[in-house]
Order: structure tokens, then C-alpha cells, then sequence
């Protein structure tokens, strides 16, 4: 095995994908069923996602799944791949942490984005604007406050005032930026658009400046990762995410996914056909010996600490399958944590 894969932890964010076929509850139950069986193959942390008003996902309320997730397992570290904090309180986020910190302690992440919901409809309901997202770092301040009991409201929140519960931060756009401001591990992805993240990484690492979460810079690269026993059968796993997104900048809905043969059959517009191919390429995806060389070139150019895997496709077997080459392949050994070395476990990850 490569000593640069092998330096590496291997994560996954799965963002509950309804399927033709199968409801958005199944959904849930899917990636309950899936976070037990990547924490056999060890697998360091188990993600979920937040999406409001989407019809081809099913994870609305990641604090909630993270519960059920967390009550599932028992040693594989659960969160959010994100909170997204412009549309939430922060007072509220801290509590909803404290208590999954509180029921299960030292496994659980605080993953947070900056995005606010996708169409003006879900912006009204939840009553946030597009403008919410330009105050990111000041609310990740407020709520790493609340964390610390530094809110000059004379409120506290409980349960977590006093606990540590990792936050990491989803870059987009100034993410990077706030990330490396505020001393936190910072998420950057997708693996299609390497140069970006690459510059991302470069910004985050530039302007980093340690704090009690962080000592040094924390990478964790994001992307999907399909691996299967020939290069033809992990195309398939890309082809029903790759047509959903090309529907959805077609058709302005985000569909559930359809199972690779149908997709195969459809006939196609010349701009959907494009998007579609568009979507099936940059990926790593290939057999094991194939990945094994997408993940170590990746990571030298990189110099990422983690790798957060984030395929999603029609056929959960074939996924789980995916799953556990990549699980041999890379031998899940990672680096002792720099957060695991904190007295108060404040830096824990």
C-alpha cells in the first residue's frame, strides 16, 4: 500500500438520495443501515447532510439523523456534512450539539456550511435570505461562543457550555478564508475541480492561525470515489447521480435517482447529453489499482489529512461493494490525531 494512502483517514458523507422506486423514509433507513456497516469496515467518521425542500433527497434534519446514526454505532464518529448556520439561530445549533455530545461523548463532529436554502420558497419558509450567508463567520463565532459561555446575553446554553464538540467548516467560497481565521479544520471539494481546491487549500493554509480546535492547517478533501472490478462497472455507479444533476440545470428539479439502465436508455437533449458526460468525468473512479493511483496523486498534490468520500447511487449494493474495495485498498489506517492529544479533549476530531 501506498505510505501516502495509507497516512490518510477515509471518511463518508452519505446525503440520504431517495431512488426511483424506494421513499424518502427508505432513504433514512439507508443510510442508518449504511453507517453500521462502514463502521465494520472502519471508516473514521460517518457524515450526513441538510437540504430543505429537495425531492431527490431526504436528509432535511442532519442533527436528528446524526442522533439516530449515532444510537446505531458505537465507535465511528458522527456529523454534520453540514449545518447549514445561515439558516439556523446559533444558539440553537449549540444545543442541538450538546446534546448529541452529551448522549454520546467524543464521537460526535459539528460539520458547518454557509449556504442558505436553494429558491426563494425555502428561503420564505425558513424565514432567511440570500444575505444570511454573508455573516458566516461572525455566526460561527456566536456559536462557538455559546460553547465556550462567552455570550454577553447572560443566556447559556445547555447543554453545551463547556463542552467540545469539533467543528469543521465546509469551505465555499470564503469558507476557506474563515476557516483558516477562526483555527478549524476546513472541508474543500468537489474532486472535479482540482485546481480550485487546490487554491482553496493553498488560501486556508496561508492565512491559518491556530486556536484550541486547531493546532496546524486540517485538510479534509471531499468527492466521489466509486471502485468496482472493472473500469465499465464504476461508470455505472456515477451514471444516475451524473443524469440527476443534469436534469436538475435542464429541468430546474433535482429528481430522485433513476437505476443506471434506464438512464442508459433515455434519449437526450444535445445540452443534457453534455451535462450528463460532464457529470460522469473528473471523478476517481476505476478498479482498485486504478484508485489506488487517483487517490495517491490527489493526496500529494493536496497534502490532505482526510479523504471524505461522497458517492451516492441507485444501486446500494453496488455502493456498499464500492465501499469495501476502497476500505481494502487503503487499509482505513490514518495519523494519530492532533486533536486526540488535548487534555480537555477541546481539539478532539
Amino acid at each position: 500500500m501506498s505510505p501516502v494512502i495509507a497516512s490518510a483517514r477515509f471518511s463518508v458523507l452519505d446525503r440520504s438520495r431517495t431512488r426511483e422506486g424506494h421513499s424518502g423514509p427508505e432513504a433514512l433507513r439507508d443510510t442508518v443501515r449504511l453507517a453500521r456497516e462502514l463502521e465494520e469496515l472502519g471508516y473514521h467518521r460517518f457524515w450526513v447532510s441538510e437540504h430543505h425542500g429537495v425531492p431527490g433527497v431526504a436528509g432535511s434534519a442532519p442533527t436528528v439523523l446524526a442522533a439516530a446514526v449515532a444510537a446505531a454505532t458505537r465507535t465511528i464518529r458522527v456529523g454534520t456534512g453540514g449545518v447549514m448556520l445561515p439558516n439556523h439561530q446559533p444558539l440553537v445549533v449549540a444545543e442541538q450539539f450538546g446534546v448529541l455530545e452529551s448522549l454520546f461523548p467524543g464521537r460526535v463532529d459539528m460539520g458547518l456550511g454557509r449556504s442558505v436554502g436553494f429558491t426563494d420558497g425555502v428561503r420564505k419558509a425558513l424565514g432567511r435570505g440570500k444575505d444570511d450567508a454573508e455573516d458566516f463567520g461572525a455566526q460561527i463565532d456566536e456559536l462557538l461562543g455559546w460553547f465556550r459561555g462567552t455570550s454577553p446575553t447572560g443566556v447559556h446554553a445547555r447543554p453545551a457550555e463547556g463542552l467540545a464538540v469539533p467543528p469543521f467548516v465546509l469551505a465555499m467560497g470564503e469558507g476557506a478564508t474563515i476557516a483558516a481565521r477562526a483555527g478549524l479544520p476546513m472541508v474543500i471539494g468537489d474532486l472535479r475541480g482540482r485546481d480550485r481546491m487546490r487554491r482553496g487549500i493553498d488560501r486556508y493554509r496561508e492565512h491559518f492561525r491556530p486556536s484550541v480546535w486547531a493546532s496546524e492547517p486540517y485538510v479534509v478533501i471531499s468527492g466521489t470515489v466509486a471502485v468496482a472490478d472493472t473500469p465499465e462497472e464504476a461508470r455505472r455507479l456515477l451514471i444516475p447521480e451524473a443524469w440527476s444533476m443534469a436534469h436538475s440545470r435542464t429541468r430546474g428539479t433535482f429528481p430522485p435517482l433513476p437505476p443506471a439502465e434506464r438512464v442508459e436508455s433515455f434519449t437526450m437533449t444535445a445540452r443534457e447529453r453534455d451535462l450528463y458526460e460532464s457529470g460522469l468525468g473528473g471523478h476517481i473512479a476505476g478498479t482498485e489499482e486504478q484508485v489506488a493511483g487517483e487517490l495517491e496523486r490527489v493526496l500529494k498534490e493536496t497534502d490532505a489529512q482526510e479523504v471524505l468520500v461522497t458517492t451516492s447511487t441507485h444501486d446500494r449494493t453496488a455502493l456498499l461493494d464500492s465501499y469495501r474495495r476502497l476500505a481494502a485498498l487503503t487499509g482505513l489506517a490514518g495519523p494519530t490525531d492532533p486533536a486526540d492529544t488535548g487534555d480537555d479533549g477541546a481539539a478532539r476530531r
